[in-house]
């Protein structure tokens, strides 16, 4: 993900790290795509190392030294195919490991899992919110085609999918007689 990204802004135009970096976090693009700061730098360094980027400029501010990286012809060429591979994967990502709790929710007594259920929503609603500010900037910067609008819609319903599958979660758990979770984790014997 995070070659494809950096490849897919130097195709736009040359670029340092600190501009990638600062591009993906005004944008919100470094919450959904997963882009940790480090590995800007380090995908920039390996990618250099292939031929597929090139120092095109090297500005020199008291300590600091800010290289300007450029793609090359092996660069686009990669870029292309990794862009390419990338709507051969699936593009649907399931939560198995909140699906994995789920199998085992009525292991835990009513109040923790209705609590951590509740903690899931909020960390839901703050992303889609989140998502939505990035969008606000993005517009602000330029205007957004529609595909990277369709994109956009896209990942609010998925968020709009889950939040309503914790609710009905939720519901569920308070329906559950207290006996059937509380008194599992009480009788479970410990194998030590």
């Amino acid at each position: 993900m995070t070659r494809l990204m950096v490849l897919g802004l130097l195709m736009m135009r040359s670029m340092s790290g600190y501009e990638i970096q600062s591009f993906l976090q005004q944008s919100r693009t470094d919450q959904w795509a997963g882009i940790l700061p480090g590995s800007i730098y380090h995908a920039l360094k390996k990618m250099e190392g292939e031929a597929l980027v090139r120092v095109e400029n090297v500005e020199q501010t008291g300590n600091r030294t800010k290289a300007t990286y450029g793609i090359t012809p092996e660069g686009r060429t990669e870029f292309l195919r990794l862009l390419k591979e990338s709507f051969a994967l699936s593009s649907v990502q399931l939560p198995t490991t909140l699906y994995t709790a789920v199998s085992f929710l009525h292991l835990l007594p009513k109040e923790e899992t209705t609590t951590a259920i509740d903690a899931q929503i909020q960390l839901l609603k703050q992303e889609l919110a989140d998502m939505k500010a990035g969008q606000v900037e993005k517009e602000k910067a330029a205007s957004i085609q529609e595909y990277i609008l369709l994109t956009f819609e896209n990942m609010y319903e998925h968020y709009e999918v889950q939040l309503r599958f914790l609710r009905k979660l939720r519901e569920s758990v308070e329906r559950m007689p207290i006996a059937a979770s509380d008194s599992l984790t009480k009788e479970t014997p410990s194998k030590f």
